[in-house]
């Protein structure tokens, strides 16, 4: 009878797994149209401020060069066609408006 009882209760444990863990997992659909989702490669807007007592934001282009857990790494080009890698918080990111192609 208590083999029984256990071989139950082992039963119901397993399938509760086998339901739970799918339903745990995050697809990657709902990770790409998270707008705070940033590639390596992705071209991105960075909301720079000069000062931070300053109201005026800049908008300035840029390109995603790493992640961490935190911060992105941007590159940014500058007027002589050089370019400097900044680490700024994801939060002073905004993706870059695609634009559509015209059919003409």
């Amino acid at each position: 009878m208590k083999l029984l009882q256990i071989t139950l209760v082992v039963l119901v444990l397993l399938i509760n797994l086998a339901i739970a863990f799918p339903s745990w997992a995050e697809s990657t659909l709902s990770l790409t149209s998270n707008p705070n989702y940033f590639e390596v490669g992705q071209k991105v807007i960075w909301l720079y401020k000069p000062r931070t007592d300053s109201s005026d934001i800049q908008r300035i282009p840029a390109e995603v060069v790493k992640l961490s857990s935190k911060q992105v790494q941007i590159k940014v080009y500058k007027h002589n066609k050089e370019f400097v890698n900044r680490w700024v918080n994801p939060n002073k990111l905004e993706n870059l408006p695609k634009v559509k192609k015209s059919v003409l």
